[in-house]
């Protein structure tokens, strides 16, 4: 699945990736493959990433690598909306 975070000033990521979670209003969620369409806000807090080994990573901003092993990475975000539909997940960040 496509994950693009947009911030008002410039493209934080985009890119495959396998899982995402995220920081809702009333504690974090995972959206995986196929998911259900969703639209939500979200809260200030880290946004966790996990990309396949072979993905090159397109990210800028503020990137703290969780296991590289397992290509995993997080970002902060100040809260922002998160939409999902068809395997693209578009994150509207501050």
């Amino acid at each position: 699945m496509i994950l693009e975070v947009l911030t008002p000033d410039e493209v934080l990521f985009k890119g495959n990736v396998t899982q995402v979670i995220l920081p809702g209003l009333d504690g974090s969620f995972g959206i995986l493959d196929s998911h259900a369409p969703l639209i939500s806000a979200l809260s200030k807090g880290a946004v966790k990433v996990d990309q396949n080994a072979t993905e090159n990573k397109s990210f800028k901003g503020r990137l703290n690598i969780e296991n590289k092993a397992n290509n995993s990475f997080t970002f902060d975000i100040n809260g922002g909306v998160v939409e999902v539909n068809d395997n693209k997940i578009l994150v509207l960040a501050e």
